[in-house]
């Protein structure tokens, strides 16, 4: 168990930890696959999402909106279709529209109570401030891919994190939904995290590459960190 006593900040990954992201994939690339008679269930856009993805954002650093568009493409090189000029940029201009889970607003109110709030979110500036809005909360630090020119699992986004949050690694709590971007990278540098498995009923972890770490604490969603946070005594 995570003592929540013992930390003044709290890191949050933004899209799939905050914002219902697979929702908002499977919006856009559902229809469009279809409209290019390519019939696969959600679980399988997602896995290829989750491949193409990984593959563009390694490399020498692309903004977000080039990585989605890229992965527009992939599928259309996978599945033998050229996407149009709109159907390329459609996963990147959806993004104003994904909504946080429900849990998400209620829980970063709370937790704003007692902890400075941080976000370290694979995405550029101007695509997060149209989901800040949806998230009804001032962070005090708002670390992007963009800034870092880099995109977690690299140690360049968490360093940065770091820096600019300029607390004892002991003091700093990381949250997050993905393994592999978020998970596996913090605890190598040595901050304490928390896995938030939103997907401890289904199976697989398909919206991201797989991987194997240990968090600190699992919890399946915030709300259920929010009532731990609950018991943080002063």
């Amino acid at each position: 168990m995570v003592d929540l006593n013992q930390y003044r900040a709290l890191t949050f990954d933004c899209y799939g930890t905050l914002i219902d992201w697979e929702n908002g994939i499977l919006g856009v690339l559902k229809p469009l696959l279809l409209a290019h008679n390519v019939n696969l269930d959600e679980n399988q856009i997602l896995a290829l999402f989750a491949e193409f993805e990984a593959e563009m954002e390694k490399g020498e650093y692309i903004k977000y909106r080039e990585v989605l568009k890229r992965v527009v493409q992939k599928f259309g090189e996978r599945f033998d279709f050229e996407p149009t000029a709109d159907e390329l940029k459609s996963l990147a201009e959806s993004i104003q529209h994904w909504l946080p889970f429900s849990d998400t607003v209620e829980a970063l109110k709370t937790l704003k109570q007692n902890f400075k709030l941080v976000i370290i979110s694979n995405v550029d500036d101007d695509l997060f401030a149209f989901s800040a809005k949806y998230l009804e909360v001032e962070f005090d630090q708002i670390i992007t891919a963009e800034q870092a020119r880099s995109y977690k699992p690299s140690l360049n986004n968490f360093r940065l994190a770091l820096e600019k949050i300029n607390l004892p690694l002991e003091q700093i709590l990381h949250v997050a939904a993905s393994l592999y971007h978020d998970i596996v990278t913090a605890k190598s540098l040595g901050l304490s995290t928390v896995w938030v498995n939103r997907r401890a009923d289904q199976k697989g972890l398909l919206t991201t590459v797989s991987a194997v770490s240990q968090p600190d604490l699992e919890v399946p969603d915030l709300k259920t960190l929010t009532a731990l946070s609950s018991l943080k005594q002063y």
